[in-house]
């Protein structure tokens, strides 16, 4: 893609980005070089706004070991070992990394996010569709993904955790945040919330389940160990503990809220070491969960 000052000028470019433009591209630019040449120059905002208002290309870009202070591509990136960079790194498509990424400021792809090694992020990772690692995930700040998220070992962030369709996770999932979860979430440890945390579908951990504020699942929850929340509990279906299930002071335990009062025996159990106190809906059966 060509770029010239008529296209530029018609996006409304801040002042100054326009002037730096016409000094160092009067007669036009290619458009991946104009975004690597404004990264050189150490002005990756413009290159972000750039990237926002052109969009994105087919291009690939394909290197062995990706090592950068930050990087900016219109098109899909892939490493095929590791990537490291001291800042921001953006693709208009997606990121394929054949090893680890390891970045200091944020990951952000348009499409899917796929690292066959760890992430570790001092920023927040955004993807545009699907986002996996095959061994854990950790962000400072917050992680967010429109399609599926999959982690084979853990999930840690500093901030919310916002998935557009199922998370699978294979070991412990802990946010300071809310976790938003369009569908389903699974995880093979303890889940740990700072904030609210809702699925579309429902909550499975082989551990405990613990949040901050209040808990809710459009299906059931089941849980290992114990299912605590300082606001309320509520489940579509069934909720089943291996230990307690424990809503905040105040607040109430809810289940079967999206199934039929004569279906609550099959559809709407309530299992726990002990009845929750202030149990407002669904069945309690004695018989232990697991």
């Amino acid at each position: 893609m060509d770029i010239t000052r008529e296209f530029v000028r018609l996006k409304r470019p801040c002042a100054a980005g326009f002037r730096w433009f016409l000094r160092h591209f009067e007669g036009g630019s290619n458009y991946q070089e104009l975004l690597d040449a404004l990264v050189a120059d150490g002005r990756v905002d413009d290159a972000r706004w750039a990237l926002e208002h052109f969009g994105p290309t087919s291009e690939v870009r394909t290197v062995d070991d990706l090592g950068a202070e930050s990087v900016v591509f219109a098109g899909t990136l892939v490493v095929k070992r590791n990537l490291e960079a001291t800042g921001l790194v953006q693709a208009g498509r997606a990121i394929r990394v054949g090893g680890s990424a390891n970045v200091g400021g944020a990951l952000i792809s348009g499409e899917d996010l796929l690292v066959e090694g760890g992430i570790r992020c001092e920023d927040r990772i955004e993807a545009g569709g699907d986002l996996r690692a095959d061994w854990g995930v950790e962000a400072r700040e917050g992680v967010s993904c429109r399609g599926n998220l999959r982690a084979a070992r853990h999930v840690r962030c500093g901030g919310p955790l916002q998935v557009g369709g199922d998370a699978f996770i294979g070991l412990e999932l802990e946010a300071e945040g809310d976790v938003e979860c369009g569908k389903g979430l699974q995880a093979g440890a303890d889940i740990r919330v700072a904030g609210n945390l809702r699925a579309g579908h429902g909550i499975v951990a082989a551990g405990e389940i613990r949040a901050g504020q209040h808990v809710e699942a459009g299906w059931g929850i089941k849980a290992g160990a114990a299912i605590v929340a300082a606001g309320a509990i509520r489940a579509g279906e069934s909720l089943l503990a291996g230990d307690d299930i424990r809503a905040g002071e105040g607040y109430g335990v809810f289940a079967g809220l999206g199934v039929q009062v004569d279906a609550w025996e099959v559809s709407a159990r309530v299992c726990a070491q002990r009845k929750p106190e202030r149990l407002m809906s669904g069945w309690w059966d004695s018989a232990p969960a697991y």
